[in-house]
């Protein structure tokens, strides 16, 4: 991950080579624990999604626990991540847009994800969950950031609250999302959000 915050968040994970096998049982990992909650799946649930015994998929991580804070931590860093290069734009007005975009993307692309990073975060484990909590509040701040560009003389406790409202509107796709083509669902959050940030001000 690259941060210019990355001292106040440690050290970032150890990033090796990709790992085909891994990147699949989180991604049935997500799909199981959005539709059935995170105590409705067992290890030998997460096997056989991903045709293994329930033993096998010890190789790639130590329990049920691990897989959860694997996801929510690799969440968080790419928003953070794709958060810090998109908020830097020189044209406040732009990053917002980008900002925008980059967020609905996701949202709409990964529902099983934002149910789960929502939902699901009291169960990881404490030292892995603080880190999270970091990464989300630095991921607000790059928000809060441009918003103070646009706009120099909103109170922090507003700009702060107004980002917070509005990414409860933007992830609300696993529930809002059923009934629009994905680029209108796209388009829709884009204005109504934009509108809802411009309120702010």
């Amino acid at each position: 991950m690259t941060s210019r915050r990355t001292g106040e968040l440690g050290a970032p994970r150890p990033q090796g080579p990709p790992n085909p096998r891994r990147a699949e049982i989180l991604g049935a990992a997500a799909e199981l624990f959005a539709r059935r909650g995170y105590h409705g799946v067992s290890i030998g649930d997460l096997g056989r999604a991903v045709g293994l015994t329930g033993p096998a998929l010890y190789r790639h991580f130590s329990g049920k626990e691990a897989v959860l804070a694997e996801m929510l931590l690799d969440i968080s860093e790419r928003l953070l991540a794709e958060g810090v290069r998109r908020a830097a734009g020189p044209d406040p007005g732009r990053a917002l847009d980008a900002l925008l975009r980059w967020h609905i993307a996701f949202a709409l692309d990964n529902p099983a994800l934002i149910t789960v990073h929502e939902r699901e975060l009291d169960n990881v484990p404490e030292p892995q969950r603080h880190r999270v909590r970091r990464l989300q509040r630095a991921y607000v701040e790059e928000w809060v950031a441009v918003l103070r560009r646009l706009a120099p003389g909103l109170p922090d406790d507003r700009t702060r609250a107004a980002v917070h409202a509005c990414f409860g509107l933007l992830n609300s796709t696993p529930r809002s999302a059923a009934g629009l083509d994905r680029d209108a669902m796209g388009d829709l959050l884009h204005a109504m959000a934009r509108a809802a940030l411009e309120g702010a001000r």
